[in-house]
């Protein structure tokens, strides 16, 4: 006869585990904040053993209590995909958690593509500021700077290079330094990474003239309406800019352009990759440019 702990309380330890937090963990699993330390109470007197710390304000997982989260994830993970198996259900709404920018200006102008191949599937996006964590609690599915995280599939996407552009309705040459002399430059302020065009410069080894006027931004999407609205030159993510130079509303100069060191990845978990919705999902991925 096996000799199981109780599995009410291993379901409740996971979620705090997981959580970090045993409130947010009552929320979950819809009891009260006493109960789930009364169940996590009752599995460490199980063991023996102190599963969680405090430290401060946080709380921690002790070594033995890390040992049985990592085990249990994959134990319940297991559970589930045995589940939808058993049943014939299958996980065809899939969270995206994707940066805004990238959604709007990379994402979704290709998104009816894979909806027109695979319509049984929906696709949910979760817009995005900065890098969230990597877990099933947050997304499915993740477009973020992150790689190399254990257990995560990772596939590049894309190495962000700017661009400079301007309006087809400004260019009075075919010469790009006449140009670029000549008209105002529209420049984000990218904080702690200082000012894009004061990159630019330094990256070609030239100097911003003094006199060159200047329009600062906050956001590059904020620079590339000024340059589609004949206010300058700006520099622009290579993928924010490639539907608006297809369609003619702005040209990119035959200026060096710069690598930014950021690169999109796309994420899930390296288990889940199996999953039918996800496995098209990373197919079609694959065959985008």
């Amino acid at each position: 006869m096996r000799k199981l702990p109780p599995l009410r309380a291993l379901q409740v330890f996971e979620a705090a585990a997981r959580q970090s937090h045993f409130s947010k963990a009552a929320d979950e699993l819809c009891i009260t904040q006493s109960a789930v330390s009364h169940q996590v109470r009752q599995l460490e007197e199980h063991f023996g053993e102190r599963l969680f710390k405090r430290e401060g304000r946080q709380l921690r997982l002790t070594n033995k209590g890390q040992h049985l989260y990592e085990s249990l994830e994959r134990i319940f993970n297991e559970l589930s995909d045995l589940s939808m198996q058993i049943s014939g259900d299958s996980n065809d709404q899939l969270r995206l958690a994707v940066y805004s920018s990238f959604a709007i200006k990379w994402l979704i102008p290709r998104l009816s593509d894979f909806r027109r191949l695979h319509p049984e599937i929906k696709i949910r996006l979760d817009m995005i500021t900065d890098d969230p964590e990597l877990s099933d609690g947050v997304a499915d599915m993740f477009i973020t700077g992150q790689s190399g995280q254990p257990g995560y599939y990772h596939q590049s996407l894309h190495k962000e290079r700017l661009v400079p552009v301007i309006s087809p309705s400004l260019l009075s040459s075919d010469d790009p330094i006449h140009e670029l002399d000549s008209q105002p430059l529209l420049t984000v302020d990218e904080g702690p990474l200082g000012l894009d065009w004061d990159r630019w410069f330094v990256a070609n080894d030239k100097r911003l003239p003094p006199e060159q006027q200047q329009h600062i931004f906050s956001h590059v999407l904020l620079a590339i309406e000024a340059a589609i609205a004949g206010q300058g030159i700006a520099l622009a993510s290579d993928f924010m800019v490639q539907t608006d130079i297809e369609k003619g509303v702005l040209v990119e100069l035959a200026l060096p352009d710069i690598l930014t060191g950021f690169e999109f990845y796309f994420s899930c978990k390296q288990r889940r990759l199996k999953e039918p919705a996800i496995k098209a999902f990373v197919g079609w991925l694959s065959h985008q440019s």
